[in-house]
């Protein structure tokens, strides 16, 4: 009884060093995934900005501006370009 509970203790502790040993490590020039989502997502909403600024100043039709934020609920950068 007294092992299994040493055992346990040991394992406990050198799960706590290895995290710990991770924590301090650097990360080796990885990027961490979140950042880039936001920006994804920042760029994502400048464009519709920049697409609802077209429209509502008359310089895309309503169809055009279908197309592209459909384009834009797809998760893509719609193209660029005046199409009446």
């Amino acid at each position: 009884m007294i092992t299994a509970a040493v055992v346990l203790q040991l394992l406990i502790l050198a799960g706590a060093l290895y995290d710990t040993a991770r924590l301090g490590a650097s990360s080796g020039g990885r990027r961490p995934v979140w950042p880039r989502r936001r920006r994804r997502r920042a760029a994502l909403e400048a464009a519709e900005g920049h697409l609802v600024r077209q429209r509502l100043r008359g310089r895309i039709d309503a169809a055009v501006y279908r197309e592209r934020m459909r384009t834009i609920a797809d998760g893509q950068r719609p193209r660029a370009g005046r199409h009446f």
